[in-house]
């Protein structure tokens, strides 16, 4: 059994729990809403610059001290960093919790940020952003959101970039710290086997309210959609290709039947385009759509991996199964088989209470709405045909799509996609 209970602090910091008795361990995670896209410019990049930082040291432990103690108990401590929020997270036994909530907090709020452990870590990132560029398959994601919204801060990369990150200083980064990671953008998020009003008061004594920061709000006008063809030349054995139309925002009431529609159009090995691209004909390891949801925009993409040959009939693929989905929808048997894909999809990550911390964290920071998984599954099975066919008018009705290619191509090699 397990249920849901939410408490908000005078700090203003949320604590949402979600407790499972079958359990002996607890994930708890510290969700801060500010993310890649709300770095000023010449800053970007300083979120995840935070993410490694903060692991360095406080005033009376170190780096190492940090990973023995988690070592000792066979627990985990990570992070990680999106455009629009960052977390930090453990997952420990029950009885190591409050151990893991001190040092979390202590870290959160008591970083030191050596000016040593920043050049070291400073270099650390840049050769993860050259890493980053020689992954074509990994690149590409981040070129196809750059262009698709070109000149917004949801279009840079969450690593920033090789001038930012190499120039920041430190009390730049302090400041960014100090002024965004307070406890009125705070979210405590956790799921196992813990009792949620002692949860709440360890939080209270630990993250007292030090500072107050400013709230996150995003008042910047919502991304234009670019469309249109980047090609990127690069000398590949692979085409990388992403073919994307503008999606839905995170609160859209139909966010839910896009990812039906997801799950149809790419979302597992009976999806459209594996079957057509992968397994009729060959051309592609790697074939899968994905949605992407923000605050004021989102995304709903196409990606494939193919021999640069094949690269424009891969396109034609795509261009057609998206044409015949707007001009004829789905099946009746497309519809309950991607239904019940995304129930058992549920169903198994919520017997893992890293996966239920994760959902309770999203969940209250982005909507301010928990929903369980029964409630998730309703909703899914209320999904109908009109439904689907609503979404497919709304995302993929308009002729505007932005596609980006990395491969050994010329500039123009596929101008005749663009929109």
């Amino acid at each position: 059994m397990s249920h849901f209970s939410r408490t908000t602090l005078e700090s203003g910091a949320t604590v949402v729990t979600e407790e499972m008795t079958e359990v002996r361990s607890v994930t708890a995670g510290f969700w801060f809403d500010v993310g890649a896209r709300d770095e000023p410019d010449k800053l970007a990049g300083t979120s995840h610059f935070l993410e490694h930082l903060l692991f360095k040291g406080t005033p009376t432990r170190s780096a190492k001290d940090i990973a023995n103690v988690f070592d000792a108990v066979g627990g985990d401590v990570n992070a990680f960093t999106g455009k629009e929020y960052t977390c930090y997270y453990a997952r420990v036994l029950d009885d190591d919790l409050s151990m893991a909530l001190d040092v979390l907090s202590d870290m959160i709020t008591g970083s030191v940020i050596d000016p040593s452990e920043l050049e070291s870590e400073r270099k650390v990132i840049l050769e993860e952003i050259a890493m980053h560029e020689d992954a074509p398959d990994e690149l590409v994601h981040d070129l196809f959101y750059r262009a698709m919204w070109a000149g917004h801060p949801l279009g840079r990369p969450v690593l920033g970039f090789n001038n930012t990150i190499g120039s920041v200083g430190r009390d730049e980064i302090a400041g960014y710290w100090q002024e965004r990671y307070t406890p009125s953008n705070l979210v405590v998020a956790a799921a196992g086997h813990l009792d949620h009003d002692w949860l709440v008061d360890q939080i209270q004594t630990l993250m007292a309210p030090s500072r107050k920061g400013r709230r996150t709000l995003r008042s910047d006008p919502a991304p234009k959609i670019a469309s249109g063809v980047a090609v990127h030349n690069r000398p590949t054995e692979q085409a990388h290709i992403i073919m994307g139309w503008e999606g839905l925002t995170r609160s859209d009431e139909d966010r839910h039947t896009l990812a039906v529609l997801d799950t149809v159009v790419g979302g597992g090995m009976s999806s459209r385009l594996f079957q057509e691209i992968r397994e009729k004909r060959g051309l592609a390891y790697s074939v899968y759509s994905y949605r992407a949801m923000f605050a004021d925009s989102g995304s709903f993409a196409v990606y494939a991996g193919t021999t640069p040959q094949n690269a424009a009939t891969v396109m034609d693929i795509v261009r057609d199964e998206m044409a015949s989905i707007v001009s004829d929808g789905i099946t009746e048997a497309e519809l309950e088989r991607a239904k019940g894909h995304l129930r058992g999809s549920l169903v198994l990550a919520a017997e893992d209470p890293g996966s239920r911390m994760n959902r309770l964290g999203k969940q209250q920071l982005t909507t301010g709405e928990i929903i369980s998984v029964d409630e998730l599954i309703a909703k899914f099975n209320a999904i109908g045909m009109d439904d689907v066919r609503r979404v497919i008018d709304t995302v993929l009705g308009s002729d505007s799509y932005q596609t980006t290619v990395i491969g050994p191509f010329e500039e123009d090699a596929f101008d005749r996609y663009a929109a």
